[in-house]
Protein backbone atom coordinates (compact mmCIF):
# COMPACT_ATOMS: atom_id res chain seq x y z
CA UNK A 1 0.00 0.00 0.00
CA UNK A 2 1.46 3.37 -1.02
CA UNK A 3 2.21 5.92 1.65
CA UNK A 4 1.19 9.55 1.90
CA UNK A 5 1.21 11.90 4.86
CA UNK A 6 2.84 11.69 8.27
CA UNK A 7 4.15 8.54 9.91
CA UNK A 8 5.79 7.69 13.23
CA UNK A 9 8.19 4.89 14.04
CA UNK A 10 7.94 2.81 17.21
CA UNK A 11 11.10 1.26 18.63
CA UNK A 12 9.96 -0.37 21.89
CA UNK A 13 6.22 -0.76 22.30
CA UNK A 14 6.29 -0.61 26.15
CA UNK A 15 7.90 2.86 25.85
CA UNK A 16 4.93 4.20 23.89
CA UNK A 17 1.75 5.04 25.82
CA UNK A 18 2.82 2.37 28.36
CA UNK A 19 2.36 -0.22 25.66
CA UNK A 20 -1.43 0.18 25.60
CA UNK A 21 -2.58 -0.72 22.05
CA UNK A 22 -5.84 1.22 22.14
CA UNK A 23 -4.09 4.32 23.52
CA UNK A 24 -1.38 4.08 20.86
CA UNK A 25 -4.05 3.88 18.18
CA UNK A 26 -6.15 6.76 19.52
CA UNK A 27 -3.10 9.02 19.93
CA UNK A 28 -1.93 8.17 16.40
CA UNK A 29 -5.34 8.98 14.99
CA UNK A 30 -5.54 12.26 16.91
CA UNK A 31 -2.08 13.23 15.65
CA UNK A 32 -3.21 12.82 12.06
CA UNK A 33 -0.80 10.01 11.26
CA UNK A 34 -1.55 8.01 8.17
CA UNK A 35 0.84 5.23 9.10
CA UNK A 36 2.89 3.81 11.95
CA UNK A 37 6.08 1.75 11.55
CA UNK A 38 6.85 -0.76 14.32
CA UNK A 39 10.13 -2.55 14.92
CA UNK A 40 9.35 -6.21 14.26
CA UNK A 41 12.80 -7.82 14.09
CA UNK A 42 16.49 -7.40 14.83
CA UNK A 43 18.80 -9.58 12.79
CA UNK A 44 17.27 -13.06 12.74
CA UNK A 45 15.22 -12.47 15.91
CA UNK A 46 11.68 -11.24 16.29
CA UNK A 47 11.44 -7.94 18.14
CA UNK A 48 8.94 -6.44 20.57
CA UNK A 49 8.49 -9.79 22.23
CA UNK A 50 8.09 -9.90 26.00
CA UNK A 51 11.07 -12.10 26.86
CA UNK A 52 9.58 -13.03 30.25
CA UNK A 53 6.20 -14.22 29.01
CA UNK A 54 7.19 -14.79 25.36
CA UNK A 55 4.10 -12.79 24.32
CA UNK A 56 4.32 -10.98 21.01
CA UNK A 57 3.43 -7.34 21.70
CA UNK A 58 2.96 -6.37 18.06
CA UNK A 59 -0.35 -8.02 16.97
CA UNK A 60 -2.69 -6.09 19.29
CA UNK A 61 -1.05 -2.80 18.31
CA UNK A 62 -1.41 -3.63 14.62
CA UNK A 63 -5.07 -4.49 15.11
CA UNK A 64 -5.80 -1.33 17.08
CA UNK A 65 -4.08 0.91 14.52
CA UNK A 66 -5.84 -0.72 11.58
CA UNK A 67 -9.17 -0.33 13.36
CA UNK A 68 -8.47 3.42 13.33
CA UNK A 69 -7.82 3.32 9.60
CA UNK A 70 -4.03 3.61 9.74
CA UNK A 71 -1.54 1.65 7.65
CA UNK A 72 0.97 -0.37 9.64
CA UNK A 73 4.45 -1.21 8.43
CA UNK A 74 7.22 -3.13 10.15
CA UNK A 75 10.87 -2.12 10.34
CA UNK A 76 13.84 -4.39 10.89
CA UNK A 77 17.52 -3.73 11.68
CA UNK A 78 19.68 -6.12 9.68
CA UNK A 79 23.41 -6.91 9.90
CA UNK A 80 24.15 -9.05 6.84
CA UNK A 81 25.92 -11.86 8.70
CA UNK A 82 23.08 -14.28 7.97
CA UNK A 83 21.20 -12.60 5.10
CA UNK A 84 19.05 -15.62 4.25
CA UNK A 85 17.98 -16.03 7.87
CA UNK A 86 17.28 -12.31 8.21
CA UNK A 87 15.20 -12.30 5.04
CA UNK A 88 13.14 -15.27 6.20
CA UNK A 89 12.54 -13.57 9.55
CA UNK A 90 11.44 -10.41 7.71
CA UNK A 91 9.05 -12.22 5.39
CA UNK A 92 7.59 -14.43 8.11
CA UNK A 93 6.97 -11.51 10.48
CA UNK A 94 5.51 -9.28 7.76
CA UNK A 95 3.04 -11.94 6.62
CA UNK A 96 2.14 -13.28 10.06
CA UNK A 97 1.42 -9.79 11.41
CA UNK A 98 -0.65 -8.79 8.38
CA UNK A 99 1.50 -5.71 7.75
CA UNK A 100 0.98 -3.27 4.89
CA UNK A 101 4.69 -2.92 4.16
CA UNK A 102 8.22 -3.59 5.35
CA UNK A 103 11.23 -1.32 6.00
CA UNK A 104 14.90 -2.37 5.93
CA UNK A 105 17.11 -0.55 8.44
CA UNK A 106 20.61 -1.24 7.10
CA UNK A 107 23.51 0.89 8.29
CA UNK A 108 27.27 0.76 8.95
CA UNK A 109 27.58 -3.04 8.93
CA UNK A 110 26.90 -2.98 5.19
CA UNK A 111 29.86 -0.71 4.48
CA UNK A 112 32.22 -3.60 5.27
CA UNK A 113 33.91 -5.71 2.61
CA UNK A 114 31.74 -8.48 1.24
CA UNK A 115 28.46 -7.02 2.39
CA UNK A 116 27.23 -6.16 -1.10
CA UNK A 117 26.85 -9.89 -1.71
CA UNK A 118 24.97 -10.18 1.57
CA UNK A 119 22.67 -7.33 0.52
CA UNK A 120 21.86 -9.01 -2.79
CA UNK A 121 21.23 -12.34 -1.07
CA UNK A 122 18.97 -10.67 1.47
CA UNK A 123 16.92 -8.84 -1.17
CA UNK A 124 16.52 -11.92 -3.36
CA UNK A 125 15.31 -14.03 -0.45
CA UNK A 126 13.11 -11.22 0.85
CA UNK A 127 11.31 -10.82 -2.46
CA UNK A 128 10.75 -14.56 -2.65
CA UNK A 129 8.94 -14.32 0.69
CA UNK A 130 7.01 -11.08 0.13
CA UNK A 131 6.85 -10.49 -3.64
CA UNK A 132 3.89 -8.12 -3.55
CA UNK A 133 4.46 -6.17 -0.32
CA UNK A 134 5.93 -2.68 -0.68
CA UNK A 135 9.49 -2.54 0.67
CA UNK A 136 11.51 0.53 1.70
CA UNK A 137 15.14 1.17 2.60
CA UNK A 138 15.88 3.34 5.64
CA UNK A 139 19.59 4.16 5.74
CA UNK A 140 22.04 7.07 5.51
CA UNK A 141 20.85 10.55 4.46
CA UNK A 142 23.67 11.32 1.97
CA UNK A 143 24.80 8.59 -0.44
CA UNK A 144 27.82 10.73 -1.35
CA UNK A 145 29.16 10.27 2.21
CA UNK A 146 28.65 6.49 2.18
CA UNK A 147 29.71 5.23 -1.23
CA UNK A 148 30.83 1.89 0.27
CA UNK A 149 27.19 1.16 1.13
CA UNK A 150 25.56 -1.16 -1.47
CA UNK A 151 22.82 1.23 -2.50
CA UNK A 152 22.07 -0.45 -5.80
CA UNK A 153 21.90 -3.95 -4.31
CA UNK A 154 19.18 -2.82 -1.91
CA UNK A 155 17.28 -0.28 -3.99
CA UNK A 156 16.94 -2.44 -7.11
CA UNK A 157 14.30 -4.50 -5.31
CA UNK A 158 12.84 -1.77 -3.08
CA UNK A 159 9.79 0.38 -3.78
CA UNK A 160 10.65 3.38 -1.62
CA UNK A 161 13.58 5.21 -0.03
CA UNK A 162 13.17 6.46 3.58
CA UNK A 163 16.62 7.90 4.44
CA UNK A 164 17.44 8.99 7.98
CA UNK A 165 17.66 12.76 7.59
CA UNK A 166 18.80 13.43 11.14
CA UNK A 167 20.20 16.97 11.34
CA UNK A 168 21.89 16.09 14.63
CA UNK A 169 23.98 18.88 16.22
CA UNK A 170 22.51 21.35 13.71
CA UNK A 171 19.29 23.27 13.13
CA UNK A 172 19.14 23.41 9.33
CA UNK A 173 16.67 20.68 8.30
CA UNK A 174 15.72 22.58 5.15
CA UNK A 175 19.30 22.48 3.86
CA UNK A 176 19.85 18.86 4.84
CA UNK A 177 16.63 17.38 3.48
CA UNK A 178 17.09 19.29 0.21
CA UNK A 179 20.65 18.00 -0.16
CA UNK A 180 19.52 14.46 0.64
CA UNK A 181 16.59 14.69 -1.78
CA UNK A 182 18.79 15.97 -4.62
CA UNK A 183 21.44 13.29 -4.08
CA UNK A 184 18.92 10.48 -4.17
CA UNK A 185 17.23 12.00 -7.22
CA UNK A 186 20.56 11.57 -9.02
CA UNK A 187 21.25 8.08 -7.67
CA UNK A 188 20.69 5.03 -9.88
CA UNK A 189 18.35 3.34 -9.26
CA UNK A 190 16.01 6.11 -8.16
CA UNK A 191 13.20 5.31 -5.75
CA UNK A 192 10.39 7.54 -4.42
CA UNK A 193 11.82 9.55 -1.54
CA UNK A 194 10.16 9.69 1.90
CA UNK A 195 12.57 10.99 4.57
CA UNK A 196 12.70 10.06 8.24
CA UNK A 197 13.27 12.94 10.64
CA UNK A 198 14.57 12.94 14.23
CA UNK A 199 12.35 12.84 17.30
CA UNK A 200 15.02 11.88 19.83
CA UNK A 201 17.65 13.58 22.02
CA UNK A 202 21.39 13.23 21.39
CA UNK A 203 23.29 14.49 24.41
CA UNK A 204 22.29 18.12 24.84
CA UNK A 205 20.90 18.37 21.31
CA UNK A 206 17.28 18.03 20.24
CA UNK A 207 15.50 19.10 17.10
CA UNK A 208 13.44 22.14 18.06
CA UNK A 209 9.76 22.59 17.32
CA UNK A 210 10.80 25.21 14.75
CA UNK A 211 13.14 22.66 13.17
CA UNK A 212 10.30 20.16 12.90
CA UNK A 213 8.01 22.65 11.17
CA UNK A 214 10.75 23.74 8.78
CA UNK A 215 11.49 20.10 7.91
CA UNK A 216 7.87 19.46 6.99
CA UNK A 217 7.47 22.77 5.16
CA UNK A 218 10.51 21.90 3.05
CA UNK A 219 9.20 18.42 2.30
CA UNK A 220 5.98 19.99 1.07
CA UNK A 221 7.88 22.38 -1.18
CA UNK A 222 9.79 19.43 -2.63
CA UNK A 223 6.46 17.69 -3.34
CA UNK A 224 7.40 14.73 -1.14
CA UNK A 225 4.34 12.53 -0.53
CA UNK A 226 5.18 11.12 2.90
CA UNK A 227 7.62 11.41 5.80
CA UNK A 228 8.30 9.66 9.09
CA UNK A 229 9.85 10.39 12.46
CA UNK A 230 12.04 8.27 14.73
CA UNK A 231 10.74 7.65 17.34
CA UNK A 232 7.48 7.63 19.34
CA UNK A 233 9.48 6.40 22.37
CA UNK A 234 10.59 10.01 23.11
CA UNK A 235 7.16 11.63 22.89
CA UNK A 236 6.94 12.27 26.63
CA UNK A 237 10.32 14.02 26.79
CA UNK A 238 9.75 16.11 23.65
CA UNK A 239 6.16 17.39 23.96
CA UNK A 240 6.61 20.59 21.95
CA UNK A 241 8.16 18.70 19.07
CA UNK A 242 5.47 16.02 19.17
CA UNK A 243 2.68 18.62 19.25
CA UNK A 244 4.21 20.38 16.25
CA UNK A 245 4.16 17.14 14.29
CA UNK A 246 0.63 16.29 15.45
CA UNK A 247 -0.83 19.69 14.57
CA UNK A 248 0.82 19.96 11.17
CA UNK A 249 -1.68 19.65 8.32
CA UNK A 250 -0.45 17.40 5.55
CA UNK A 251 -1.98 17.29 2.09
CA UNK A 252 -2.47 13.64 1.19
CA UNK A 253 -4.28 14.30 -2.06
CA UNK A 254 -4.28 11.54 -4.65
CA UNK A 255 -3.16 12.22 -8.21
CA UNK A 256 -4.04 9.66 -10.84
CA UNK A 257 -2.77 11.29 -14.04
CA UNK A 258 0.22 9.07 -14.83
CA UNK A 259 -1.64 5.94 -13.71
CA UNK A 260 -4.61 6.73 -15.93
CA UNK A 261 -2.26 7.37 -18.84
CA UNK A 262 -0.43 4.10 -18.18
CA UNK A 263 -3.64 2.01 -18.24
CA UNK A 264 -4.73 3.83 -21.39
CA UNK A 265 -1.35 3.05 -22.98
CA UNK A 266 -1.77 -0.64 -22.16
CA UNK A 267 -5.22 -0.62 -23.72
CA UNK A 268 -3.78 0.96 -26.86
CA UNK A 269 -1.65 -2.20 -27.19
CA UNK A 270 1.07 -0.02 -28.68
CA UNK A 271 4.52 -0.71 -27.17
CA UNK A 272 5.81 2.71 -28.26
CA UNK A 273 2.97 4.48 -26.44
CA UNK A 274 3.76 2.48 -23.30
CA UNK A 275 7.54 2.98 -23.49
CA UNK A 276 7.16 6.73 -24.04
CA UNK A 277 5.80 7.07 -20.49
CA UNK A 278 9.28 6.16 -19.14
CA UNK A 279 12.54 8.08 -18.78
CA UNK A 280 15.46 7.02 -20.96
CA UNK A 281 17.16 5.20 -18.05
CA UNK A 282 14.03 3.93 -16.31
CA UNK A 283 14.06 0.62 -14.47
CA UNK A 284 11.15 -1.80 -14.68
CA UNK A 285 11.03 -4.85 -12.39
CA UNK A 286 8.78 -7.89 -12.65
CA UNK A 287 8.93 -11.23 -10.88
CA UNK A 288 10.71 -12.67 -13.91
CA UNK A 289 13.31 -10.01 -14.68
CA UNK A 290 14.71 -6.51 -14.24
CA UNK A 291 15.18 -4.29 -17.28
CA UNK A 292 16.64 -0.82 -17.71
CA UNK A 293 16.45 1.66 -20.53
CA UNK A 294 13.83 2.78 -23.01
CA UNK A 295 14.65 0.15 -25.65
CA UNK A 296 14.60 -2.74 -23.19
CA UNK A 297 11.28 -1.61 -21.74
CA UNK A 298 9.75 -1.18 -25.21
CA UNK A 299 10.84 -4.73 -26.13
CA UNK A 300 9.22 -6.05 -22.96
CA UNK A 301 5.90 -4.33 -23.75
CA UNK A 302 6.01 -5.62 -27.30
CA UNK A 303 6.42 -9.21 -26.11
CA UNK A 304 3.86 -8.85 -23.34
CA UNK A 305 1.14 -7.25 -25.47
CA UNK A 306 1.58 -9.37 -28.59
CA UNK A 307 2.95 -12.73 -27.42
CA UNK A 308 2.44 -13.34 -23.70
CA UNK A 309 -0.88 -11.55 -23.15
CA UNK A 310 -2.39 -10.60 -26.54
CA UNK A 311 -5.67 -8.77 -27.25
CA UNK A 312 -5.92 -7.70 -23.62
CA UNK A 313 -8.21 -5.24 -21.89
CA UNK A 314 -6.84 -3.59 -18.73
CA UNK A 315 -8.89 -2.12 -15.88
CA UNK A 316 -7.63 0.14 -13.08
CA UNK A 317 -9.09 -0.99 -9.73
CA UNK A 318 -7.41 1.35 -7.24
CA UNK A 319 -4.69 3.95 -6.83
CA UNK A 320 -2.99 5.83 -4.01
CA UNK A 321 -0.07 8.20 -3.78
CA UNK A 322 0.87 11.78 -4.54
CA UNK A 323 3.89 13.79 -5.53
CA UNK A 324 6.26 11.52 -7.40
CA UNK A 325 5.05 8.16 -6.03
CA UNK A 326 2.03 6.11 -7.05
CA UNK A 327 0.78 2.65 -6.19
CA UNK A 328 -2.09 1.07 -8.07
CA UNK A 329 -3.96 -2.19 -8.59
CA UNK A 330 -5.40 -3.51 -11.83
CA UNK A 331 -6.98 -6.48 -13.58
CA UNK A 332 -6.88 -7.64 -17.17
CA UNK A 333 -8.42 -10.20 -19.51
CA UNK A 334 -6.85 -11.62 -22.65
CA UNK A 335 -7.29 -14.42 -25.15
CA UNK A 336 -4.50 -16.18 -23.25
CA UNK A 337 -5.83 -15.79 -19.70
CA UNK A 338 -6.66 -13.39 -16.91
CA UNK A 339 -4.78 -11.22 -14.39
CA UNK A 340 -6.73 -10.52 -11.21
CA UNK A 341 -3.92 -9.39 -8.87
CA UNK A 342 -2.01 -6.63 -10.70
CA UNK A 343 -0.16 -4.56 -8.08
CA UNK A 344 2.30 -1.87 -9.20
CA UNK A 345 4.46 0.88 -7.72
CA UNK A 346 5.90 3.68 -9.85
CA UNK A 347 8.24 6.57 -9.10
CA UNK A 348 8.27 9.68 -11.27
CA UNK A 349 11.11 11.88 -12.50
CA UNK A 350 9.98 15.09 -14.20
CA UNK A 351 6.57 13.61 -14.93
CA UNK A 352 7.84 10.35 -16.43
CA UNK A 353 8.23 6.91 -14.89
CA UNK A 354 11.76 6.41 -13.58
CA UNK A 355 11.05 3.26 -11.60
CA UNK A 356 8.32 0.65 -11.97
CA UNK A 357 7.80 -2.49 -9.88
CA UNK A 358 5.01 -4.67 -11.27
CA UNK A 359 3.62 -7.82 -9.65
CA UNK A 360 1.00 -10.00 -11.34
CA UNK A 361 0.18 -13.59 -12.26
CA UNK A 362 -1.53 -14.86 -15.39
CA UNK A 363 -4.14 -17.56 -14.78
Amino acid sequence: MALTGKGMMIWKIPSCEEGNPSKIASVAKAAGFTHVLIKIADGTYSYNINRTTNIDLVPPVVSALKAQGLKVWGWHYIYGDNPTGEAKTAANRTKALGLDGYVIDAESEFKLAGKETAARTFMTELRKGIPSHPVALCSFRYPSYHMQFPWKAFLEKCDYNMPQVYWQESHNPDVQVTKSFNEFQALVPYRPYMPTGPLYPAGSWKATAADIKLFMDTCKKLNIPALNYFTWDYKASMPDQWNTIASYKWDGSVVEDIVTRYIAALNSRNPDTCANLYTNNAIRITAARTMQGHDSIRTWFNNFLTVNFPNATFTLTGTTGSGFARRFTWTATSTSGRISNGNDTIGLINGKIGYHYSFYTIT
